[in-house]
């Protein structure tokens, strides 16, 4: 099995199609190169700070860059595609909402090994999460090209659908070769890592996830935004990032607040959501 491809003007149907048979999708140029180099140049100054990983799984020879939402204006773009967004909505439909996961530019350097086969999903503590029920939904966006001999992500085709902890070796995985621009989608159950860079050249990539609202954030967004920028944004990005309640009780501010009354109150009184209760 290989991954497959399909157009930008795909629906959110087919792609959801393709993810549940194969566990992941790629989307050809979805963004313009045009918008991907201007990402680039937007964050470039912060990607020249970043340092390189800490170990193997991070990457010695890589560099992982955060904080997209308030360094980038246009990556928020990427972060808001209706495409995705409605894909996301659907795998993570089982949870009352979904917000912002993390946000990062990874930059393979050259002689990076393979990163070690896993799951997102284990992010949160390796925990035994039902098979059916997928707490994250992830992204990779093309900066540039990606190819086998530079590091494209590599997947476990179908393996959505496998057993927890499992051990791959790159032998088992396809490369998700892609046009930059194009954009790789995955659920947080399927099996996957960076491919080793045998290049002269830097591969880079935009990761954007998304998972349930009633878990942690692998990026503080509230941090990682600060209020000041917070305040200017749009507010269904607001509520993506998690300026949201997760679920009936979850994420408000002091007397049962909703957290946009505080960061945007101008946004409050036109916007009040409250979920329903609980069965």
């Amino acid at each position: 099995m290989s991954i497959p491809h399909i157009g930008p003007d795909a629906r959110c149907e087919d792609v959801l199609a393709a993810i549940d048979c194969n566990g992941a999708v790629v989307i050809d140029r979805l963004a313009s190169a045009e918008m991907m180099d201007r990402i680039g140049s937007e964050l470039r100054p912060w990607v020249e700070k970043s340092p390189a990983g800490r170990d193997g799984f991070e990457g010695r020879r890589t560099r992982r860059t955060g904080g997209l939402i308030a360094r980038s204006q246009t990556a928020r773009e990427l972060v808001m595609n209706p495409l995705v967004l409605g894909v996301a909505k659907q795998i993570l439909s089982h949870a009352t909402s979904f917000q912002m996961h993390v946000t990062q530019v990874i930059t393979i350097g050259p002689e990076e090994p393979a990163q070690p086969i896993h799951r997102d999903q284990w992010a949160f503590d390796s925990y035994p999460f039902a098979k059916d029920y997928p707490v994250s939904f992830g992204t990779m966006w093309a900066m540039t090209d990606f190819t086998v001999e530079n590091g494209a992500t590599r997947i476990v085709v179908g393996s959505h659908k496998f057993d927890d902890q499992l051990r791959f070796t790159e032998a088992d995985t396809e490369p998700a070769e892609m046009l930059k621009g194009s954009v790789l989608l995955y659920p947080g159950t399927t099996y996957h890592g960076a491919g080793a860079n045998r290049s002269n050249g830097s591969r880079s990539g935009i990761t954007i996830q998304y998972n349930v609202s009633w878990l942690r954030q692998e990026e503080n967004q509230y941090l990682s935004v600060p209020v000041e920028i917070a305040r200017t944004l749009p507010l269904e990005l607001l509520r993506l990032i998690g300026y949201q309640r997760g679920a009936y009780s979850l994420g408000y501010v002091d007397d049962l607040r909703d957290p946009i009354e505080v960061v945007r109150p101008d946004l409050a009184k036109r916007d009040r959501v409250r979920p329903e209760s609980p069965p």
